[in-house]
C-alpha cells in the first residue's frame, strides 16, 4: 500500500473520521462550514421532515395533533397540503361541484415545494389560509410558518409527488375503514363548512373514492409506517413518536458531524449488544461479540470510501468485476 498508513489514507480521502463513541473533546476541523448565517445550506440547518398521508377523513390531522402533543420537547411545526390547493377561476367556480378537489392537479404542487425548500433551508414562510367556503386562498391573512427541527407534512396525495416524498426522512400512511371515512366526511363538511348532505355524497361517489383508488391508495406502499384507525390507534403512535425520538437523536448527530453515518440497527446487532452489556457475559462471548461488532463497523465504513472498479482474472480464467 506504499508509504502512506491507513489512517493517512483514509484521513486524505474524506476528512475526519470518527467512531462516534468517544467524542468528548472533539472539534471537528470543519467545524466553521457546521456554523454558517441563516439562510445558509449547512448540514445541521436541515430538519427532520415527517410525512403523514391518507384518504380524507381518516384522521390524520388527529395523528399529527398527538404526535406534536408527545414531542412536546422538540419544536415542531405542522404544514397542511390543504394549504396549496389551487384558486378557483369563475368558470370553475360556476360549475364547482364538478371539480376534483381530490386530483393531483387541484394542488398547487411547485409552491408547496417552494415553501418546504425554505423551510428546509432556515428561512420562515407564509403559508396560504385556504377558504372552503369561496374556494380561494386570499380571503384570510397567510399563516406565518418559521424553521423547526421537525416539519410534519400531511395530505392526501402528499406521497404522490416524487419530489415531495424526496424530502421526507419519515413517511406514515394513516389506513382507516372507507366507511369511517364517509361519515366523518359528512359530519365535517355539513357541520363545518356548511354543505348539503346530497351534495356531499354526490361529491364523494364522483371525485372522492374514485380518486382514493386512483392515486391515494396506490401513495400507501411509499409508506414507512402504517397505522390502522387512525387516531383511535393509540398504542402505534406511542411507538412511532418513540420511534421517531429515536430517529431524531440520530439525525441530531448526523446533522453536527457530517462525516457520520449510522449503521441501522438490526435484530442481529441489539443482541449482540445486549450480550457484551450484560455483566454474566463471559469474557471468551464479550471478545467474540465485539468483534463481531467491530466487523459490521469496518465493513460499513469502508462502503463510503472512494471506490474505483476493478477487473480481476484467476488462475482458473475466471473474471470478476467489481
Amino acid at each position: 500500500m506504499g508509504s502512506k498508513s491507513v489512517e493517512d489514507m483514509i484521513e486524505a480521502s474524506s476528512g475526519v473520521h470518527f467512531s462516534g463513541f468517544h467524542m468528548e473533546g472533539f472539534v471537528p476541523r470543519n467545524i466553521e462550514k457546521l456554523t454558517t448565517s441563516r439562510g445558509g445550506d449547512s448540514v445541521h440547518k436541515q430538519p427532520f421532515v415527517i410525512g403523514v398521508a391518507g384518504g380524507a377523513a381518516s384522521g390524520k390531522t388527529t395523528v399529527c395533533d398527538m404526535i406534536i402533543q408527545q414531542l412536546h420537547d422538540q419544536r415542531v411545526v405542522l404544514v397542511n397540503q390543504d394549504s396549496f390547493y389551487h384558486n378557483l377561476t369563475e368558470e370553475e367556480l360556476a360549475r364547482v361541484h364538478e371539480y376534483n378537489f381530490d386530483h393531483p392537479d387541484a394542488f398547487d404542487t411547485e409552491k408547496l415545494l417552494d415553501s418546504m425548500e425554505n423551510l428546509r433551508h432556515d428561512r420562515a414562510v407564509d403559508i396560504p389560509n385556504y377558504d372552503f367556503r369561496s374556494y380561494k386562498n386570499n380571503v384570510f391573512a397567510a399563516r406565518r410558518v418559521n424553521p423547526s427541527d421537525v416539519i410534519i407534512l400531511e395530505g392526501i396525495l402528499i406521497f404522490h409527488d416524487p419530489r415531495v416524498r424526496e424530502l421526507m426522512n419519515m413517511k406514515i400512511f394513516v389506513d382507516t375503514d372507507a366507511d369511517v371515512r364517509l361519515a366523518r366526511r359528512i359530519r365535517r363538511d355539513t357541520v363545518e363548512k356548511g354543505r348539503d348532505i346530497g351534495a356531499v355524497l354526490d361529491q364523494y361517489s364522483k371525485f372522492v373514492k374514485p380518486a382514493f383508488d386512483d392515486f391515494i391508495l396506490p401513495t400507501k406502499k411509499y409508506a414507512d409506517i402504517i397505522i390502522p384507525r387512525g387516531g383511535d390507534n393509540h398504542v402505534a403512535i406511542d411507538l412511532i413518536v418513540q420511534h421517531i425520538r429515536t430517529k431524531l437523536g440520530q439525525h441530531e448527530l448526523c446533522k453536527i458531524y457530517p462525516n457520520l453515518y449510522v449503521i441501522q440497527s438490526t435484530f442481529q446487532i441489539r443482541g449482540m449488544h445486549t450480550l457484551i452489556r450484560d455483566s454474566q457475559t463471559t469474557k471468551h462471548d464479550f471478545v467474540f461479540y465485539a468483534d463481531r461488532l467491530i466487523r459490521l463497523v469496518v465493513e460499513h465504513g469502508l462502503g463510503h470510501l472512494p471506490f474505483t472498479e476493478k477487473q480481476v482474472i484467476t488462475p482458473t480464467g475466471s473474471v470478476y468485476t467489481g
